[in-house]
């Protein structure tokens, strides 16, 4: 809480810095004289400085409090002298409880009042933006001209009585004594009420917010945005009025809320009736009052989904489910398979410990593969930041799967992938195949030699978790072909007895000992690393909510369907935002569906209070900053068009529309061209890999 100030503290010192610093003296003293010498007025008191000093070891709770106490004046005082830096300062190196930012001083003003008052709009929207309010006192209008007045007299009478002891003082004892520098100090204060008092005396209510647009956010709710009114009358805006009711006249009322974040100028209205038209008004507020409210566009919406129209469940309700009850179902049947019982593993504990010695016991020299022969190998790279987990010999870890690999690989490589979503089932699933080692099926033999190749990885390193699997194998002229799983271990816990290198140290030392001319697999995994791990960090990111146009264009090969998607966000297809809104209306789906070509949809212009014509304003953009990205010549829009069967929902705030090239062209096949080359930026990923990377995401 902020003490009292007394008439000759009325321009005290300013504080110092955090309280964490102060262990410190000398860095004490340093931020003190930096923060609190411009403000320097009269007489101090105990300084900031005197306190650290003689509390090294005393009462740290009262060196606690008069931080505290320090830094609240010294961040009133940097309102008054408008000193932005200083506060920006403050409200970074302290919390809002430390500065005790809505607390009234003994005037009953906070510090948003002062920058209100005197019209400091940076001032006032920084104080704003770090959660500031305005004083409780301040009840009506004429609360606050009185008390304004009341100010300005009470430092008026402090000034007289001043000037009077000054002038009874001798000429040499008059310059540098105490009465003249209180005098100064309460003339200045006297300049700042009458400035605070003449700021509130012409300012006006505030004109309605500007461009407030109305959407349906879903089944039940209406989402309002809007911005700051052009012209604010010479005072900042410091909250909002939302209002909404089912008459054009707003008699009588259904609701309203107050939006006080003025950093985020929205607002969402729930619980609402499905079907209903909701009509909604915005009015702005200053220190002068509320402002005349002003209709949105569209002037009203019912909210409604475009699953309302076929009742259509979510495509991902209950998915998980199903898969973990099917996963359920085929271990309960494996029990009772005759195979179980002879394939079955040796008592936990018994694994353990045997474990423990091998891996103890070949420590210093681990049997992880140094140099790729001919075959196919594994290896799983986790990295923290620009450093690569290696083995002792300062190698990365790799296991031999099989000296050689079928013309089936990229099969085996994609049930690979699904596996690797099921680390923890290992050892499951090598039970179940285990009985295809007397199998005449090359398929089935590679497939468990992977599985094995896994538990003895895993086994190595510690760890079940080995990671995700890189999209494609990396493949040299050698005959080896390199699975490789990456892992980012800045959120994991520490691996006990491993070593750490430097990426770029690592891939000096192969430089030195590979060939240039003909790479092994393991040299082009180095030389890439970089890229791999880059892919690897963005394939984690997630959209922010909104509605996205996509585009779908797949392309084959003799053994898979692949998938064009953005190098920056590989986990979804090309993209690009419509609106922050995810939802699609009923009265939206159903113009979405009426559209037989993208021309058409050019020529809707004429009821521009509709949401289809938000819509439409709102796809047009998108769809030109979609075909310039994929570089499709903007003469070719009629050949597009838009899916209409369903919005694809990609978790709950994240919504697709799709654009679809002519019907023979979403699908490339071998040899045929394609007419639309996508700009740099692009990967094409196998379908079964984007398919898996976007179920997990989202």
């Amino acid at each position: 809480m902020t003490q009292p100030m007394r008439g000759d503290q009325a321009h005290q010192p300013a504080s110092a810095r955090k309280s964490a610093s102060l262990s410190s003296p000398s860095a004490a003293r340093r931020l003190y004289r930096n923060l609190s010498g411009k403000f320097r007025v009269g007489t101090n008191p105990p300084t900031l400085e005197d306190s650290v000093v003689s509390g090294r070891g005393g009462d740290k709770e009262r060196l606690r409090k008069t931080t505290i106490f320090q830094s609240n004046e010294t961040l009133f005082e940097a309102v008054e002298h408008q000193e932005l830096d200083l506060v920006q300062l403050l409200l970074s190196q302290y919390s809002l409880e430390e500065l005790d930012l809505n607390t009234p001083n003994s005037e009953g003003l906070l510090p948003l009042d002062i920058a209100i008052m005197t019209n400091n709009v940076p001032m006032a929207k920084l104080l704003l933006r770090a959660g500031a309010k305005e004083s409780p006192h301040f009840v009506s209008l004429e609360g606050r001209a009185v008390h304004l007045a009341t100010l300005v007299q009470e430092a008026e009478q402090r000034v007289l009585e001043l000037q009077a002891q000054v002038r009874n003082e001798g000429p040499g004892e008059r310059e540098g004594s105490d009465q003249e520098r209180q005098l100064k100090a309460w003339e200045w204060r006297l300049r700042l009420f009458r400035r605070m008092q003449t700021g509130f005396e012409h300012a006006n209510p505030p004109d309605a917010p500007s461009l407030v647009r109305l959407s349906v956010s879903s089944s039940s709710s209406l989402k309002v945005d809007f911005q700051e009114p052009l012209c604010v009358n010479s005072a900042v805006v410091t909250k909002y009025k939302v209002s909404w009711s089912a008459a054009p006249l707003f008699s009588p009322l259904l609701g309203e809320t107050v939006v006080d974040e003025t950093t985020s100028l929205q607002c969402n209205i729930t619980g609402l009736t499905s079907g209903t038209y909701y009509y909604v008004q915005v009015s702005a507020y200053n220190m002068k009052g509320w402002g005349p409210p002003v209709a949105s566009t569209p002037a009203c919406c019912a909210p409604s989904s475009w699953r309302d129209i076929d009742g259509r469940p979510p495509r991902q309700r209950g998915q998980k489910e199903a898969l973990d009850q099917l996963l359920g179902q085929i271990k309960e049947a494996h029990r009772h398979c005759v195979c179980h019982e002879q394939c079955k593993a040796p008592p936990q504990g018994r694994k353990h410990s045997v474990s423990k010695s091998l891996r103890h016991l070949f420590q210093p020299t681990s049997k992880f593969v140094k140099s790729l022969k001919r075959g196919l190998y594994l290896t799983s790279i986790f990295y923290r930041d620009d450093n690569v987990l290696v083995t002792p010999e300062d190698q990365i870890p790799i296991v031999e799967v099989e000296d050689c690999y079928s013309s089936s690989l990229m099969q085996d490589f994609l049930w690979f992938t699904k596996v690797s979503y099921l680390w923890e089932e290992i050892s499951w699933l090598q039970q179940c195949l285990s009985p295809s080692q007397s199998s005449c099926s090359c398929t089935l033999q590679t497939r468990l030699k992977m599985l094995q190749a896994v538990s003895h990885l895993q086994g190595m390193l510690g760890t079940q978790d080995l990671g995700q699997v890189y999209f494609e194998p990396i493949k040299d002229k050698h005959g080896n072909a390199l699975l490789v799983l990456l892992k980012d271990m800045n959120a994991c816990p520490n691996l006990d007895g491993v070593r750490w290198t430097q990426l770029c140290k690592l891939q000096l030392q192969r430089k030195s000992i590979s060939s240039p001319e003909e790479p092994t697999a393991l040299d082009m995994l180095l030389i890439t690393l970089h890229e791999k791990l880059a892919y690897h960090r963005r394939s984690r990111k997630l959209l922010s909510p909104g509605l996205y146009l996509g585009y779908l264009k797949l392309c084959t090969s003799v053994e898979q369907i692949r998938a064009l998607v953005p190098q920056k966000l590989p986990n979804v297809l090309c993209h690009t935002k419509i609106r922050d809104n995810n939802n699609v209306s009923r009265e939206e789906w159903q113009w979405l569906q009426t559209l037989s070509s993208l021309d058409e949809s050019l020529e809707m212009d004429r009821d521009v209070q509709s949401a289809p014509h938000q819509l439409l304003q709102d796809l047009r953009s998108a769809i030109k900053d979609l075909m310039a990205h994929i570089n499709v010549p903007g003469n070719q829009l009629q050949d597009f068009r838009i899916y209409s069967q369903e919005v694809l929902e990609f978790g709950e705030k994240v919504s697709f529309l799709l654009l679809l090239p002519p019907s023979d062209e979403v699908c490339t096949a071998p040899g045929q061209n394609n007419p639309y080359s996508p700009r740099s930026g692009f990967l094409t990923l196998p379908l079964q890999i984007f398919e898996l990377g976007r179920y997990i995401k989202f």
